[in-house]
């Protein structure tokens, strides 16, 4: 593997000192770049593009042709662990995905199996070998996957949801089921999240974007304690140097304080939550990721500038940081107005690290 020529991101997770802010978005590769859709045209189809792994690795890339960003993150999907355990992914144009086999009883769930991430998911795998080789050192590779619950809720409602009933009504009516499905997504996870370090992925995310639509004490014992369990077995240490792991739940902001003593080395912050105050809660125990609102970048350039001093600022000077947009970047956004927040990043954050 080629040495690491810009481990900006990396040293800010370990809140050790750095030249500037390291900047990356989420989302990065995605519908509002021009080249991505042409990538993803010549693919056919979302899933052909995700589970390619020649073109999955090209779009992984694209972002960081365009913009000098300071990490990749691997292309895919957080639904290819319910995929690989047969339930029937497919994505719908306009739709977004749709499990075509929904589980929802104890019978369903002791049924599902435990994929192998070698066998089944072996694309993915391939695709991050590709990207590692890809990069040759210039920035690292963050791998994924979704938290057990968010994914839980795609299986169990049969797609996206605005209200959760289905998921809500197993999670009140029939706990102990939805503990088996959540621990089996758990070993999955981590399985699949272990299989991407030793592929090459330098860096973990964890994508609870539900976690939010919970009450605390749900929150509390359904999410959060399996995200825990996968920090904890994942391989923390390759290629000699410390493999960190960022968790994000989106809409999480009142339980920063518990989240940052899961082991885990970065948090991410949505927009809803100011940095000064996450800072506080967390007392230096994690870095912290964020927190541009993604609407701020449908704005002029002026106003985007002014906004990303505003989250610098709110931050303040200290090592671990990581600017990112609070959550990801969205359809339809002009890429000028992306390269106008990292040229202010650039120029603005390193006053922040003197």
């Amino acid at each position: 593997m080629s040495e690491l020529k810009n481990d900006r991101l990396l040293r800010a997770l370990a809140r050790e000192p750095v030249d500037r802010t390291p900047v990356w978005i989420m989302r990065q590769a995605g519908r509002y770049l021009p080249e991505y859709r042409a990538t993803r045209a010549k693919a056919g189809s979302f899933l052909g593009l995700a589970t390619n792994p020649e073109l999955a690795c090209q779009v992984t890339l694209q972002p960081l042709a365009r913009y000098p960003l300071d990490a990749a993150i691997l292309f895919s999907d957080i639904l290819m662990i319910p995929k690989a355990m047969g339930v029937g992914l497919v994505f719908e144009e306009g739709e977004g995905p749709r499990i075509e086999r929904p589980v929802r009883s104890a019978a369903e769930i002791d049924a599902l199996p435990v994929p192998d991430p070698s066998r089944e998911l072996r694309f993915v795998m391939d695709t991050v070998s590709l990207v590692r080789r890809e990069l040759a050192g210039r920035a690292p590779l963050i791998g994924f996957a979704g938290s057990p619950w968010t994914v839980a809720t795609y299986m169990i409602e049969g797609g996206g949801s605005r209200d959760f009933p289905k998921s809500k009504a197993l999670l009140y009516g029939e706990p102990k089921a939805l503990h088996r499905l959540l621990q089996k997504l758990a070993r999955a996870t981590t399985d699949y999240l272990n299989a991407q370090i030793t592929s090459g992925a330098q860096a973990a995310m964890i994508f609870d974007t539900w976690g939010g639509i919970l009450s605390t004490p749900a929150f509390l014992e359904f999410s959060l304690p399996y995200m825990e369990q996968i920090a904890a077995d994942l391989v923390r240490e390759r290629e000699g140097r410390r493999v960190p792991v960022i968790l994000f739940t989106k809409g999480g902001g009142a339980w920063l304080e518990r989240m940052s003593m899961t082991g885990v080395d970065a948090l991410g912050v949505d927009w809803m939550t100011e940095l000064a105050g996450a800072r506080r809660i967390v007392f230096d125990r994690v870095a912290l990721q964020g927190n541009l609102d993604p609407g701020v970048l449908f704005a002029p350039p002026a106003a985007i500038r002014a906004e990303v001093a505003r989250v610098l600022e709110s931050y303040g000077h200290a090592a671990g940081h990581v600017f990112n947009l609070g959550h990801g970047v969205q359809p339809g956004t002009d890429p000028e107005h992306v390269a106008a927040m990292i040229a202010a990043v650039h120029e603005l954050s390193p006053a922040y690290h003197r």
